[in-house]
């Protein structure tokens, strides 16, 4: 990956822009609650480029145009599966959820579950969401080094601090600002290479012998359930993520949080085509190329300097917004429902910073994994982030929200443990091929089964008893 200084021009340019954007916004934050929630003010656009700028990073982009270099249509399931996700976050959970006025999931589990639940989701989805992180470090460390020529280390250092720039001073406002700056270059640049990949492949000799219709232009090509499954785990993990229900809770009000999830959806769903077709593009003209730096590869040598400049500056942002999103959501679940909660920790000053140490070490932890994992499918990351996140989380959140008071605390902290620790166990130790977000959520739905009629029962009971 060679850059001339017209690439190398317009890329420092466009990323100095959306940086200093968000470091110019952060002059407004001065409390822990304007760095976590933006001081729940944000309208539509600033809630949509909060949970858009977040979703779309290593694998909406680059791990999108890796897996369909070697898979073809079947990589677009990521950013739908995101879209379908936030179309119903905003229907069922949105509105609920905001006209809570908390900051954090943990929270809302705590009231339904008791303070138990409230660390344990925390550690839970603060687990999940650092792979997640490590899907965008992935790309973010091997592009970088690929155009520097520098060793692995040196890249994660130069993406920590890209990454420190965008999000640790301002938070929730900066991510939001440079989000949506960032979606704006994304939509352009890949629209742009998109086209030109699709209008090439068009003309590529032998084309239905390289690419038949099955699997390459199959949603399903990977196999219906390995799709289905895809999905589901996108749909559980999205609704369980802090940073998007925190970008829900910063809103100034439940409709605009609804809004913001819509409108989030119709930017996310179509993010991927572009990146498809470049890969199917690249699959054809090098199948030689390391999966990984296909779409950088595509814009360095098929687009014009500057275009490609700006191109892959949208790349890292992207790599960089998403790590800083998902840090943030971390770090504020640590400084809320640890710190402030469980320690007892309350000065303001403290909290805020807290959060921002938080995402530091989090940035270095994710930056590690991915070091020692570089030659990983950035979308196993991202996939398996979403099961854990959700297996032990999902039922439980979602029987508060439309069922409250049904499920005991003791049977919910129950289900939250045993299903984390199963799924964990079944991937980890025992390498099952079944998907873990299946195991985890089966294990959950059976304790809490088991809990609601053994509550039901007790309450049958003393009702007759009362009678008598």
């Amino acid at each position: 990956m060679e850059l001339t200084y017209g690439h190398l021009i317009s890329l420092f340019i466009t990323i100095s822009i959306v940086i200093g954007s968000g470091m110019y916004s952060a002059r407004t934050v001065k409390s822990a609650e304007g760095y976590s929630l933006g001081g729940r003010s944000s309208g539509v656009i600033l809630v949509a480029g909060g949970i858009a700028g977040t979703v779309i990073g290593g694998g909406a982009t680059v791990g999108t145009a890796q897996m369909a270099f070697s898979m073809g249509l079947s990589a677009w399931w990521f950013t739908l599966g995101s879209g379908i996700g936030f179309i119903i976050m905003g229907i069922f959970y949105a509105r609920p959820l905001r006209n809570t006025g908390l900051e954090t999931i943990p929270q809302y589990l705590v009231l339904n579950y008791g303070k138990t639940a409230g660390p344990l989701a925390s550690i839970i989805s603060s687990i999940g969401i650092l792979f997640s992180a490590v899907a965008s470090c992935l790309p973010g460390i091997q592009i970088i080094a690929a155009i520097f020529n520098i060793t692995p280390w040196a890249a994660a250092g130069i993406l920590m601090l890209l990454v420190t720039s965008y999000v640790f001073f301002g938070g929730m406002k900066s991510a939001g600002v440079s989000g949506i700056l960032k979606m704006i270059i994304i939509w352009i640049t890949l629209l742009a290479a998109g086209i030109t990949a699709f209008f090439a492949l068009r003309d590529t000799p032998n084309f239905q012998m390289i690419f038949p219709d099955f699997p390459w232009f199959s949603l399903f090509g990977n196999g219906i359930w390995a799709a289905l499954g895809n999905l589901f785990s996108l749909i559980v993990g999205i609704i369980c993520t802090q940073t998007y229900i925190q970008a829900i809770f910063s809103a100034t009000d439940s409709r605009t949080a609804a809004v913001g999830a819509f409108v989030a959806a119709f930017i996310v769903i179509p993010v991927g085509l572009p990146s498809i077709a470049i890969g199917i593009f690249m699959h054809a003209t090098h199948p030689e190329i390391l999966p990984i730096l296909v779409l950088p590869s595509y814009l360095l040598q098929y687009q014009p300097a500057w275009l490609g400049g700006i191109g892959l500056a949208g790349i890292l942002l992207s790599l960089v917004g998403s790590i800083a999103g998902l840090s943030l959501g971390i770090g504020t679940m640590i400084s809320k429902d640890i710190c402030a909660e469980l320690l007892q920790i309350k000065t303001g000053t403290t909290i805020l910073w807290i959060n921002r140490l938080t995402i530091l070490f989090v940035m270095f932890i994710a930056s590690f994994i991915a070091i020692i994992n570089l030659k990983s499918q950035v979308l196993l990351w991202n996939y398996m982030s979403m099961a854990l996140r959700g297996g032990g989380v999902f039922l439980p959140l979602t029987l508060a929200i439309f069922s409250p008071g049904r499920l005991t605390k003791g049977w919910a902290v129950f289900s939250m443990i045993l299903s984390t620790v199963v799924s964990i166990a079944a991937s980890v130790i025992f390498h099952l091929s079944i998907d873990p977000l299946f195991i985890g959520i089966t294990v959950s739905a059976v304790v809490i089964m088991l809990g609601v009629v053994l509550k039901k029962q007790e309450e049958n009971e003393s009702n007759w008893t009362h009678k008598i």
